[in-house]
């Protein structure tokens, strides 16, 4: 198995390959320019593993929740590379896949993940260090399902957690203890998709926007 995950619901437009004794990634840092830079992520990510197209067997998309642009640049070019390819395409929840770095730093009980919703709020949900390992690190469990709200609209032992993602650096009177796992790795998220597909989980891709999208047309604006 040689997967591509990429992830475009955070700031980070981020590309990895994973597989066949290979272990690559390619990150940009950029809240607007997602449909720029996933691409030529993509050819990086190749060039480095010295692989072409013709040698990814999966690819693994997040499938957010993020805001609906970045979030579907992402999507979109994960299922057109596969459905080129004749592969398979997968999807994950983002929030999972930076929860898997957020599980290394705490070790053992439960913490948040908090991303950066706009419209000052935050998409998040609650987990814990579960049973088991992946690949050597602990594995974090999902408690609660993603959902999007007004930080201080959170039960305040929530926001007492530890918390990853950029709700602390951006509400860190309501997030006070941060830590350092701020965006979504596609190295992670090709590490948390590889491990699902080996057990046998269904993965579809399934675009977790979580509200309507900022343009509408006429017709979407008055549905309820």
């Amino acid at each position: 198995m040689l997967l591509l995950a990429i992830d475009t619901s955070t700031s980070a437009i981020t590309v990895a390959l994973r597989g066949d004794g290979i272990a690559s990634s390619a990150t940009v840092l950029d809240a607007r320019g997602h449909s720029e830079h996933v691409s030529p992520l993509v050819q990086r990510c190749l060039g480095t593993a010295h692989r072409e197209p013709s040698d990814v067997t999966h690819v693994v998309v997040g499938n957010g929740p993020g805001p609906f642009t970045g979030l579907r640049v992402g999507i979109v070019t994960g299922t057109v590379f596969a459905h080129a390819r004749g592969i398979p395409v997968h999807g994950v929840c983002s929030l999972d896949a930076l929860a898997v770095d957020a599980a290394a730093l705490v070790g053992e009980g439960d913490f948040l993940v908090a991303t950066d919703a706009r419209r000052k709020e935050v998409y998040w949900a609650r987990y814990t260090v579960g049973d088991g390992d992946l690949a050597g690190a602990p594995r974090p469990r999902r408690l609660t399902d993603p959902a999007v709200d007004r930080p201080a609209d959170l039960p305040e032992e929530v926001r007492a957690l530890p918390t990853a993602g950029r709700g602390p650096a951006l509400y860190p009177e309501l997030f006070p203890r941060a830590l350092a796992a701020h965006d979504v790795q596609a190295a992670s998220l090709a590490l948390l998709g590889e491990s699902l597909l080996q057990a046998g989980e269904a993965l579809p891709v399934e675009p977790l926007y979580l509200r309507r999208p900022d343009a509408l047309t006429t017709a979407e604006r008055a549905r309820p």
